[in-house]
């Protein structure tokens, strides 16, 4: 049998590799450790690299095995899933991964300007009701921008169209540099990878650069992506950079909305469309 909830959160009170500030607990206490991840956890000078709404956090551990030179912390709020990956790191001895339960909304507070690389949204709510929410939105753009490298860079991988689509426009409105995209990650064919503008010179980038970049994205599946794959749901991907300086706009166009909420839930929504 399982641990229950209350079990997992005794457990990860006790792991190195968790740390756990919701909002209620950072208003009373500081965390000491924003702008000095490298020496006070990781112990090396590597890339630190984001995923926001971790869940289970099994991409995070996945990505850290694949890439041992590179720093990668999970974030979300709900640590019975987390629990999950940040046990399987301990187990396995992934030194360079770690787990930080908070709420996303309040992500700049935990580290310093430039003090991270890369972020990776993978399989984010869509939130086709509220466009604050989404992770892509100008609200969270703008606290990544505190934080994240100059043209520091964002990968999105979702199954929802809504959100895909939301984000190809807001990357087309703010003219952010676009690396790589694909509406079909598992079908996409190096012939069919052409430049895409501004992003590739600004990345240095050639048809083999972009190429790595799609099967990087496709090397690692969670339990939830192989359902929706199953269900013959294809998985989008995107990568952009987000550069410091600019104005962001949220785009102002009708986008149609997904069948579902999430994998278990049908959209309840009347509504055909929403920005």
């Amino acid at each position: 049998m399982g641990k229950g909830k209350l079990a997992k959160f005794a457990d990860m009170e006790t792991y190195r590799n968790v740390f756990q500030y919701p909002y209620s607990v950072l208003s009373d206490v500081p965390f000491t450790m924003r702008g000095h991840w490298r020496e006070q956890f990781f112990h090396n000078s590597n890339p630190i690299i984001l995923e926001l709404g971790c869940g289970k956090g099994e991409y995070a551990v996945e990505l850290a095995k694949a890439h041992p030179d590179r720093n990668y912390i999970g974030v979300d709020i709900k640590g019975a899933r987390m629990w999950t990956g940040a046990t399987r790191a301990l187990q396995e001895g992934i030194e360079n991964v770690a787990f930080l339960r908070t709420n996303i909304e309040i992500i700049d507070r935990f580290f310093a300007p430039d003090e991270v690389q890369e972020i990776w949204l993978t399989f984010s709510d869509p939130q086709m009701k509220n466009p604050r929410k989404r992770l892509t939105s100008t609200y969270f753009m703008e606290r990544y921008r505190r934080f994240l490298t100059d043209r520091g860079i964002i990968h999105l991988k979702t199954d929802s169209n809504f959100l895909f689509t939301y984000t190809t426009l807001m990357v087309e409105k703010n003219q952010l540099p676009l690396v790589a995209r694909t509406e079909d990650l598992y079908n996409v064919e190096l012939a069919a990878i052409v430049p895409l503008g501004e992003g590739m010179a600004v990345a240095n980038s050639s048809s083999f650069t972009l190429h790595s970049s799609f099967q990087e994205a496709a090397s690692i599946q969670t339990y939830y992506e192989q359902m929706w794959l199953s269900r013959g749901i294809s998985i989008k991907y995107m990568q952009f950079l987000l550069p410091h300086d600019g104005k962001l706009e949220e785009p102002d166009v009708e986008i149609e909305l997904d069948e579902y909420r999430s994998y278990h839930r049908s959209k309840r929504s009347p509504l055909e469309t929403r920005k």
